[in-house]
């Protein structure tokens, strides 16, 4: 095996916030100066500084990448930024994300946690964007006008939903775009069904994990939970094996009090709460032995 082989085994861990676990072998970036600036969201010349100094911090190559809190989601888009040149509008991949919330929100200030889906879709080498997962009312009839419909409208974005009433997309020509069954096992049995039944079933897959995808009892976190236990998960990075070629994951539990007072009103108006700190220690824990469980499965998955 290669010295490069042995990267994509090695997990990255950007530690914006301290919250993730030490692996056997890894690789850490300290990011910590960072999260004021880019934690839930930033405005776009913020998010291009952060995108060149990755430029100048990543290694060659690397594993799993993991960013801490949920709050840094949107840090996948300056990943997938990377694969610009190494793919293309002719050689295309698909990007599957796992999360509760559709993150295809709207945000005119730049880009944050919860609008990055939209950013990603416009990447010329994206041909489709899968979200698993959802169960927050973030995509039912009230908050329809949050979405950004032309990623849905444009074949681009399809979500993958449970416990949520979303009837209302049929009547604007979006019903293609919404998946919805009554399940987990039904939701997991179908869209492995989808990627097997794929024209091109050889098509690189980018994914991403935010761990409030998950039962609270899996792993809690900072933000509203869905359903997916890990063994749902776990089905699904199986069944892309040797199709995956890049991933990372979110979801840590951590706290911090933010100096920006929009950033404060705005994680409020979300629901966020602060955990207290012996609790957050706890947490973390159980958090630390997911990492390793999806850090091995994940590594396996990945193309080499």
């Amino acid at each position: 095996m290669s010295k490069n082989e042995l990267d994509l085994t090695r997990p990255l861990v950007l530690d914006f916030d301290h919250a993730v676990g030490p692996f056997t072998d890894e690789n850490r970036i300290d990011l910590f100066d960072w999260q004021e600036r880019v934690r839930f969201g930033c405005g776009l010349s913020t998010f291009s500084q952060l995108s060149e100094y990755l430029d100048h911090q990543l290694p060659e190559a690397y594993g799993t990448v993991f960013m801490g809190s949920g709050d840094y989601h949107h840090v996948t888009l300056a990943l997938l930024e990377r694969l610009r040149g190494v793919y293309s509008k002719a050689d295309p991949i698909d990007v599957v994300v796992f999360d509760n919330h559709p993150d295809n929100m709207r945000f005119p200030f730049g880009v944050h946690c919860g609008s990055w889906v939209k950013h990603v879709a416009k990447l010329p080498f994206v041909q489709h964007i899968h979200v698993i997962g959802i169960t927050s009312s973030d995509i039912g009839a009230a908050h329809a006008w949050e979405n950004y419909l032309a990623p849905l409208y444009q074949h681009k974005v399809s979500y993958w939903c449970l416990d949520v009433e979303v009837s209302w997309a049929k009547y604007v020509g979006l019903a293609h775009a919404f998946h919805r069954f009554e399940s987990a096992d039904a939701l997991v049995k179908a869209f492995i069904s989808h990627h097997n039944a794929r024209a091109d079933s050889s098509r690189p897959i980018y994914l991403s994990i935010d761990k409030d995808v998950f039962a609270p009892e899996v792993a809690q976190t900072n933000w509203d939970q869905g359903v997916l236990l890990e063994a749902h998960v776990m089905r699904i990075i199986a069944a892309l094996e040797g199709n995956i070629i890049g991933s990372d994951v979110t979801g840590e539990i951590s706290s911090w009090q933010y100096t920006t007072w929009w950033k404060r009103w705005m994680s409020s108006m979300d629901g966020q709460e602060l955990p207290e700190l012996a609790d957050v220690q706890r947490r973390q824990l159980q958090h630390h032995a997911l990492n390793d469980r999806l850090q091995v499965a994940l590594s396996k998955a990945t193309r080499v």
